[in-house]
């Protein structure tokens, strides 16, 4: 039987998704302590199922302004993942390796929004390179089309994608501890119903 939207995913799905969550933090954490030269621990992340508004609320609500990076993935698996870093995180971040904070995310000069380019291509990476070798797929991932904006508009570029999948998004709410400071970032997951399907096949998990 095949599932139709994110909705009829069971606790069992779940379970799976967030064990994937958690090799792909373990990467992006051990790559992320390299980069910033650094302590950097990921916790387990909490993998749900939320619908549009609450995912914009769990963001710090649609007028808060945030950095969104959008990867495309193709190949086996295609679908979209949106990584959401708030203000806090990306100055924590800068200000390990460059010893200064971000005062305003919108006037970001170069350096900082290269490096917060190369963190998101990192964290997607991680997650993706997961899924790819737990299930032998080949995925393939673009380039991340950095925004700066609020958070309702970030996530009205995969909100068409969440039509089509159904009222709910697979939302992995992630908590990094950089430098012994807690900050909080997230991935969106937007796959084609087909590919999730082929996903938890790949992996022995019945639909």
């Amino acid at each position: 039987m095949s599932i139709r939207n994110v909705e009829e995913l069971q606790d069992m799905h779940l379970d799976v998704l967030k064990e994937i969550g958690n090799i792909g933090s373990g990467n992006a954490a051990s790559a992320l302590s390299t980069m910033l030269g650094c302590e950097t621990d990921i916790s387990v992340p909490n993998v749900k199922l939320l619908n549009f508004d609450d995912a914009v609320n769990f963001l710090g609500g649609p007028e808060n302004v945030a950095i969104g990076m959008l990867v495309n993935l193709t190949g086996d698996i295609v679908g979209m993942m949106l990584y959401v870093l708030q203000h806090s995180c990306a100055s924590q971040m800068t200000s390990a390796i460059f010893g200064s904070e971000i005062s305003d995310l919108i006037n970001m000069n170069e350096m900082e929004r290269s490096f917060i380019g190369e963190v998101g291509n990192i964290m997607s990476a991680s997650y993706i390179n997961a899924i790819a070798s737990l299930t032998g797929l080949t995925i393939d991932i673009s380039v991340p089309q950095m925004s700066v904006d609020m958070v309702g508009a970030i996530l009205s570029v995969p909100a068409v994608q969440f039509a089509q999948i159904g009222d709910k998004v697979l939302f992995i709410d992630d908590s990094f501890v950089i430098g012994g400071c807690e900050v909080k970032s997230n991935m969106i997951l937007v796959p084609e119903m087909s590919s999730l399907e082929l996903l938890f096949n790949k992996l022995g998990v019945g639909i």
